[in-house]
């Protein structure tokens, strides 16, 4: 007998030799083995399936060791897998790398002998505890939880259009309990690890022990403890989670929530699959003909179309909890404001005011500024030298409390140099702004206010982001500076003023998406303010007082904006009337890799036409040491998928079939963000 297994690397699958004491023991499909790999490796993978068809002229290597007693990976799953696979254009191997945790997939045999030892020795006897809502919906949130209840009579997808504030997690929490009632599980997606530590809270006192929770800041043990959990006879009913969550081993899914559907941490960028959470939980609620519901305040501009077709329910819910108001969202034109010198650091004349009235008051403020670090680069007074990353094509990043220059996508790091290399000048001028130079401005300006920051330098692990959202919650700090971590849905009572430090970096960003990421993100962001009886104001600063987008964000006239753009994106076949797959060739030489990238390009015409652009370089054009180009391949809503992916698979065979492709990696990105 034979076993066709999965492993984790970039392939479907290797066929091994059943052990002679298995052969005919039972079907090993979903078990995990330990198996050979090359002259001195071993992996843990998957077994696929078992078969007698023996591979000829080829050296059959053997199974070490069958870790499991029965099946880990369901059928659902594995239909799950194949679907990701296929539409995504990845092998089998890396979407079973995305779907276990770690822990179930060591490389050390006696580390996978020990783990699986001590999962054998733990019960899964656990209690379950029991649902009881004590909340009750106000008049606004009935009508629309009854229209959403309506809505899945006829579609298996809503979408749940709700102002930021107007209690769409209290429905949230309703609908679950229903599903729950009938014996039905819950997935509720989540995009952020950050958000799930206040959500975590509010479901347990309702849920109890009934709800897991899953994300990557948990340890490998926690994940696999809550993947176990689900494998076994008492299985969470409600699974709370960001986007890995997916591929959890669900056995009776009723109902699929994705809060917040609009953001982009639901696209998985690298390393493959290049998966989107929302649209991949849409696939995976049809499997198991489950309904989804999704949440935001500011749609994407997808799936807002199809809801406005009649493809997806739609359901609006357009005033605040208990009436509150909508803050109010003022712009500060920094352009006239520096003209005249008056701005201070990266603060207006307008927001300190506000602030220093807020603080006064012993009201709350978060800053928003979408760069992390102190400065975007450090440049010689003298010369103009700027420090760049080795492996990338990026400056380096300044962060003053480490005295340290730093790549954002390789992780490179170096020292402040004492003098500049190319004409030995001592001193540098930072350029930019980030969040640390934010705080240390804010130090400065106000006198005895606490701050807190909140992005990738400080919340680095589950408990640092737990820590900083309880002492901002507990009122430990006065002013939250973050990145788009502090947009995404956080409840604070005592916040009163929102300050946009700079709306512009997001607006000038080379993308047809731009302005609708605009839109949400400060949208979102505004949101944060006023959530309690405290009247919110925001001060939005931006040297675009003018532009369309800034007047549709303060009139939160989401409707125009989206007209607006879809008139450009049809005009230009972009999304959502047409779909977008981005091909990515990278290579250590950039002329090979030009001459290979024209070459796919020309094949690609051959079959595609004008569908497809490029070769460009992108904005960063080497990660790595890797340069990188770039295609885009557009295609008609109604093209045969299974066509385009098999020609754009058989492209990619005969340009690495070419002697000097030897090294080349090409990989695609579907339906990019």
């Amino acid at each position: 007998m034979f076993a066709d297994i999965i492993l984790p690397i970039p392939f479907d699958s290797f066929t091994y030799l059943v052990p002679p004491t298995h052969q005919t023991a039972r079907d090993l499909r979903g078990c995990r083995v330990v198996v050979p790999f090359g002259k001195n490796k071993i992996y843990t993978g998957i077994v696929l399936r078992t078969h007698t068809n023996a591979p000829q002229g080829v050296e059959m290597k053997e199974i070490i060791e069958i870790l499991d007693d029965s099946p880990v990976v369901n059928e659902h799953q594995f239909a799950f897998w194949q679907w990701i696979a296929h539409y995504y254009m990845c092998p089998l191997g890396d979407v079973m790398k995305a779907a276990l945790p770690g822990a179930m997939k060591p490389k050390d045999l006696e580390a996978l002998r020990e783990s699986t030892r001590k999962r054998k020795a733990r019960s899964d006897s656990m209690l379950l505890g029991e649902p009881t809502i004590s909340h009750f919906l106000n008049p606004a949130q009935q009508q629309a939880m009854g229209e959403i209840e309506q809505s899945f009579r006829d579609k298996n997808v809503t979408l749940l259009h709700g102002v930021t504030s107007s209690g769409k997690t209290e429905i949230y929490i309703h609908l679950i309990d229903k599903y729950l009632t009938v014996g039905k599980q819950v997935l509720y997606l989540l995009p952020e690890i950050a958000l799930t530590t206040q959500i975590t809270e509010r479901l347990r006192l309702v849920f109890g022990d009934n709800m897991g929770v899953y994300h990557s800041k948990f340890t490998d043990v926690q994940r696999l403890e809550v993947y176990k959990r689900q494998t076994s006879s008492m299985p969470y009913q409600l699974v709370l989670g960001v986007r890995s969550s997916i591929f959890l081993p669900f056995q009776n899914l009723g109902l699929v929530i994705v809060d917040e559907e609009h953001e982009q941490s639901y696209k998985q960028q690298e390393p493959a699959p290049r998966y989107h959470a929302r649209n991949a939980a849409l696939m995976l609620a049809h499997m198991f003909g489950a309904k989804t519901l999704l949440g935001t305040a500011t749609p994407s501009f997808e799936i807002y179309h199809w809801a406005r077709k009649g493809r997806y329910g739609y359901v609006q819910l357009t005033q605040r909890y208990r009436n509150m108001q909508l803050p109010t969202i003022e712009v500060v034109d920094t352009k006239e404001a520096k003209r005249k010198r008056l701005m201070r650091g990266a603060f207006s004349p307008r927001l300190i005011e506000v602030m220093q009235t807020a603080l006064d008051r012993k009201e709350q403020i978060i800053l928003f500024q979408n760069r992390r670090g102190f400065s975007s680069f450090i440049e010689c007074r003298q010369c103009g030298w700027v420090p760049r990353c080795p492996h990338c094509d990026v400056t380096l990043t300044l962060h003053k409390k480490t005295s340290t220059l730093t790549c954002h996508y390789c992780g490179y790091t170096t020292h402040i140099p004492e003098r500049c290399p190319a004409c030995e000048e001592s001193k540098f001028t930072d350029v930019g702004v980030g969040t640390e130079k934010v705080e240390e401005q804010i130090q400065k300006l106000f006198e005895g206010a606490t701050t807190l920051r909140m992005d990738l330098d400080t919340a680095k692990t589950r408990h640092q982001h737990e820590n900083i959202i309880a002492d901002f919650a507990a009122h430990r700090a006065d002013i939250l500076i973050g990145t788009q971590m502090v947009t995404k849905g956080l409840d604070f009572d005592n916040v009163s003023v929102v300050g946009i430090l700079d709306a512009d970096t997001m607006l000038n960003l080379p993308d047809f998406r731009s302005y609708e990421r605009t839109f949400q993100t400060l949208s979102q962001v505004a949101g944060r303010a006023g959530r309690n009886n405290t009247p919110g104001l925001v001060i939005l600063q931006t040297r675009s007082a003018d532009s369309d987008i800034i007047r549709q964000i303060t009139q939160g006239d989401y409707r125009q904006m989206f007209y607006t753009q879809m008139q450009e994106r049809q005009l230009f076949h972009y999304p959502p009337f047409q779909r977008l797959i981005y091909i990515y060739l990278r290579h250590r030489d950039d002329h090979l890799l030009d001459h290979l990238a024209h070459e796919m390009s020309q094949r690609l015409r051959a079959i595609f036409g004008d569908r497809v652009l490029g070769p460009d370089r992108p904005p960063v054009a080497r990660i790595q040491s890797l340069y990188i180009r770039k295609l885009m391949l557009k295609m008609e809503l109604n093209a045969p998928t299974d066509q385009v992916r098999q020609a754009l698979l058989t492209l990619q065979q005969q340009i690495l079939a070419i002697p000097a492709a030897k090294s080349l990696n090409i990989y695609y990105d579907v339906d990019p963000l």
